[in-house]
């Protein structure tokens, strides 16, 4: 199938015990002052730059111009299409990666595998946090005329690649979807709000929003203080929650496990952004989790690229927890966005607090 590689696009501007808490409070009063000091100034500092981390949301629709069958899962489809189509486009070195003398300024290797400005020590693979790709829909048979819907939420500098996302997502649809390569148009892309970033091949520059996730856990803090009548918060994770605990694997929601996914998250996406900061540890007062209910989810995904089969893992279902401590409830909002734990870029993580 020959594919065109142009779009036009018009722009268009439990015990009672003694906690870890107290015990740490006590040793804290034979701590000499000036260290005290440098303690306070380093809260000062974390204090100022949490969730000062940018981001935007694409939310993709696409029309079906054939018949195809997906899997529940369509990220990994999706990411493996856009991978595949960023390579047909913009690669001059066969793919070979290893080898390739442009691999600092290649737009494949800094939108799918971004690099850290501040890389944390415990990051010892090239898996980049650029990103994440959202396909909630379970459903699996399209016909000609369906719509299918995914989002993509870019962070960074990352956010900068708007024009080849689009192009990409483009050529994608000439070359199909699914075994059958089931072809589509890209119908509209939208902001979080519904405004129209690309509609009848323009796009529209003042809808693609540029937010700090600061600015995004207020607003959310505003919505639950309006609409939430009971002291209870329910957390419905929509996708697979791939963490481990303690080194295993979770198979039942646990709230530190949650937490510690979180605030590790925001801490590399910052990282990410190249702000000085420290990583927020949660030490007591954690929510109650009241009830809980768990799907299990067991795959593998093939991976072309290290030719291996990867094993993705997780949890979803719903929580319900009592009172959340403010701070702890802004970091799981930000969650939102960012989701938590393994296999983001595959979709995994997502939630939602109600």
């Amino acid at each position: 199938m020959e594919i065109d590689k142009n779009i036009q696009i018009e722009s268009k501007q439990e015990p009672e015990q003694e906690s870890i808490f107290s015990r740490e409070q006590r040793q804290e009063n034979l701590i000499p002052e000036e260290l005290k000091q440098e303690t306070l100034e380093q809260r000062k500092i974390s204090k100022e730059t949490n969730f000062q981390v940018r981001f935007s949301v694409l939310n993709f629709t696409l029309f079906m111009l054939e018949d195809v069958v997906l899997p529940e899962r369509k990220e990994v489809v999706l990411r493996g299409g856009i991978g595949d189509m960023l390579l047909k486009q913009y690669c001059v070195r066969n793919a070979d990666c290893a080898s390739c003398d442009f691999i600092c300024s290649c737009l494949v290797q800094n939108f799918m595998y971004a690099k850290y400005k501040k890389k944390p020590k415990f990051v010892t693979t090239g898996e980049s946090i650029g990103y994440v790709l959202s396909a909630e829909e379970r459903k699996t048979h399209y016909r000609e005329g369906d719509y299918l819907h995914f989002s993509l939420t870019l962070f960074g500098d990352v956010i900068a690649y708007l024009n080849p996302v689009v192009q990409t997502v483009y050529l994608l649809g000439q070359y199909g979807i699914g075994e059958s390569r089931a072809r589509y148009q890209i119908e509209k892309i939208q902001n979080r709000y519904g405004n129209d970033i690309l509609n009848n091949n323009s796009i529209y520059y003042k809808n693609y929003l540029i937010e700090l996730l600061s600015d995004y856990i207020e607003e959310r803090k505003q919505q639950l203080q309006k609409n939430h009548l009971e002291t209870n918060y329910r957390i419905f994770f929509n996708s697979p929650l791939s963490i481990k605990y303690q080194g295993e694997f979770i198979r039942k929601f646990d709230i530190r496990a949650i937490l510690n996914g979180i605030t590790r998250r925001i801490y590399m996406l910052e990282c990410f952004e190249g702000r000085e900061c420290t990583e927020k540890k949660f030490l007591e007062n954690f929510p109650i989790i009241l009830k809980q209910n768990i799907r299990v989810f067991d795959a593998q995904k093939y991976s072309s690229r290290t030719k291996q089969y990867m094993p993705l893992k997780g949890i979803s279902g719903e929580i319900v927890l009592d009172h959340i401590e403010e701070e702890m409830l802004e970091y799981l909002l930000a969650g939102e966005i960012t989701h938590i734990g393994k296999n983001t870029r595959l979709g995994f993580g997502k939630y939602k607090i109600k």
